[in-house]
């Protein structure tokens, strides 16, 4: 029976064990330099990269990668060898096949290794995409032409290089397989701040037969990255070949701490998350291999949670019978955090996602996104909400204003928000439109925010839309409501607010308070007038000031702020620290707010993201403070 080809091995359901680290064991058993060329061993002693190629097979590896990850003319230039690239990749290939035939194994494949050019290609760096292309041509068709059985690119953190050696190899031969994987380091996103459902929606339109993830960390960040890109392309082929953990120097040696147990154990979880190739990168020798073989032919003997992070909850959430991350939260008596964004004045989306990480580096459990604030012209808020959530995997609470609707689109909007897994909606009246843009713009609505907030909760919630018109299976909305528990008539705010109340209200976001007496009052009053105590939830909106000029702005033309002489006092002292000495401000309103509030809205003025990112950090720190007492 003649050798199944790579393409045919791997529509297999068996995953394919590859090998670990060449340049670990080169560097371990040659005692070179750890910055070394070690592709230049092809050639100056082959000896020990034929023994390193054995052990990997012997320790049961089905997919061997040539020692050629850094033989192109840019890398070898350096060491004054870029005449010989061809034939470091040669005798590359040749190496590879001299220790499967030596092993007496005849279903191992040979992957040609290809990494970056390690110099930037325009525009990241200074190198043309014709010069990179050039280079790239001229190792890819070393490997090609040498016989291996599919080219695997790894290490790539700058995924536009990847696209064009992928390009490159296309030209010389379209039918050869191909692995494209990708490096993703701090907060799991590449060098351009591209994330991984990004990268592996661009892979897979370049038609590679895998999609794969390498190196950046060890198992458990590779599996996190691996299953927010098997959520964005679901149907794509794809590998896994993580780090033996962060590496470490210790006596001048870099060490890595992940034993071959872990990864052993760490096989199954990688499996489950979507990899049909799974091997080892950096640090990692043949024992891991061995351990990960024993792994594969007995996989109920092996497994570790790998204890993914917040994207496997929103990978899970979006199944509707799955409760929002908000809903428990909310459901638990967890104090939330939470920050508004405004989608952007264009189609470009760079900033916003940036300045999410930022927010959901610092801690913040969800992002409210804005729709049409001061009804200026913004993107759609569905666009961003939606991805927040499938690129960056953080929850959004999704604004949605009754005004410049009328029923049919409402209901529409609804059902299209449900269908893109936005299930956290604030309902508000919003902005009328004689402030904003377009002042002569239609500004009727159909239904008031307490009656839309009915129509979700008692409505659509079971299955029905406004008519009593099935819609099939029911939606599961998490509904917020706005509260100023400050306002001028206090009785008709409470009057309202039961209104909502009534028809459903899961938590309310609260107007901006600067003065925390006035809650008590709210709560005092509430008690009268209901006869029991106010027990909504409610998001208390946090503005950290950064200047004078906001807080007389905020003091003087917004309804419902009222700042005491004492803040602004503060701020107005401050000078070039206003900015500093506001999120102190906010920090200690918030400490007076506590037991009085859920959780904590945070309202940044114009883009002061950094200013919630701190807020939002001390924030976490108090409830991990909390948690651990």
């Amino acid at each position: 029976m003649s050798k199944l080809t790579f393409r045919e091995r791997l529509k297999q359901t068996t995953p394919i064990l590859a090998d670990g680290a060449m340049g670990t064991m080169l560097h371990q058993e040659s005692h070179a330099r750890a910055d070394a060329c070690f592709d230049a061993m092809n050639v100056d002693a082959p000896e020990i990269v034929l023994a390193v190629h054995k052990a990997y097979i012997a320790a049961g590896a089905e997919l061997i990668e040539t020692n050629t990850f850094g033989a192109n003319s840019h890398k070898l230039g350096n060491i004054g060898r870029a005449s010989e690239v061809g034939a470091f990749n040669r005798s590359g290939v040749e190496l590879a096949r001299l220790a499967i035939a030596e092993s007496g194994r005849d279903d191992v494949y040979v992957a040609g290794s290809v990494g970056p050019l390690g110099s930037g290609v325009y525009p990241i760096g200074q190198v043309s995409q014709a010069e990179a292309g050039g280079a790239f041509a001229e190792q890819l068709s070393a490997l090609v032409y040498a016989g291996v059985d599919v080219i695997v690119f790894e290490t790539f953190s700058e995924h536009r290089e990847l696209l064009l050696a992928i390009k490159v190899l296309r030209d010389i031969d379209a039918e050869m397989p191909i692995i494209a994987q990708a490096t993703f380091y701090q907060e799991h996103v590449s060098f351009s701040g591209y994330p991984p459902a990004r990268v592996a929606n661009d892979l897979h339109r370049a038609e590679v037969d895998v999609i794969g993830v390498n190196c950046g960390s060890g198992p458990a960040g590779i599996a996190e990255v691996l299953q927010q890109m098997t959520y964005a392309v679901p149907e794509a082929t794809y590998s896994a070949m993580p780090n033996a953990g962060f590496p470490e120097v210790i006596g001048g040696r870099i060490l890595y701490p992940a034993s071959a147990e872990y990864f052993g154990d760490s096989v199954a979880a990688l499996v489950d998350f979507g990899a049909s190739i799974i091997g080892g990168c950096c640090g990692t020798r043949p024992d891991h291999i061995a351990a990960m073989r024993a792994a594969l032919d007995e996989p109920a003997a092996h497994y570790v949670d790998l204890h993914v992070g917040d994207y496997h909850v929103q990978h899970e959430e979006h199944d509707p019978d799955h409760p929002t991350h908000l809903a428990e939260r909310l459901q638990d008596g967890r104090f939330t955090v939470t920050v508004e964004m405004s989608p952007p004045r264009s189609y470009h989306t760079e900033d916003l996602l940036r300045e999410a990480r930022q927010l959901r580096s610092a801690g913040a459990d969800l992002i409210n996104v804005a729709d049409t604030p001061a009804a200026r012209m913004k993107m759609s808020a569905w666009a961003a909400a939606h991805l927040l959530q499938s690129q960056l995997g953080i929850e959004t609470v999704l604004h949605f204003p009754t005004r410049g609707r009328n029923m049919l689109r409402v209901q529409g909007d609804l059902l299209a928000s449900h269908a893109l897994g936005l299930r956290n909606l604030f309902v508000a009246l919003g902005d009328p439109t004689r402030i904003g843009d377009y002042p002569d713009a239609s500004d009727v609505f159909d239904v008031a925010p307490s009656k839309l907030i009915g129509a979700i909760k008692q409505g659509m919630n079971r299955g029905v839309d406004m008519a009593g018109h099935s819609i099939g299976k029911p939606s599961s909305f998490t509904v917020g409501c706005a509260l100023n528990m400050a306002a001028d008539d206090i009785d008709r705010e409470i009057r309202v607010l039961r209104n909502k109340m009534a028809a459903g209200a899961d938590f309310a976001l609260g107007q901006a308070i600067f003065d925390p007496r006035r809650i008590h009052r709210f709560h005092d009053r509430y008690a009268e007038l209901a006869g029991e105590p106010f027990d909504l939830p409610v998001l208390m909106a946090v503005m950290p000031l950064h200047s004078m000029r906001q807080a007389r702005f905020l003091n003087n033309e917004v309804p419902g702020i009222y700042i005491p002489d004492a803040i602004t006092e503060r701020i107005a002292a401050a000078g070039d620290e206003a900015a500093s000495i506001g999120v102190d401000i906010a920090r200690e309103l918030l400490e007076q707010m506590a037991g009085l509030i859920q959780g904590a809205y945070i309202i940044p003025s114009r883009g002061h993201y950094e200013q919630a990112a701190e807020l939002v950090a001390y924030l976490k720190e108090r409830e991990a403070e909390a948690d651990s007492n």
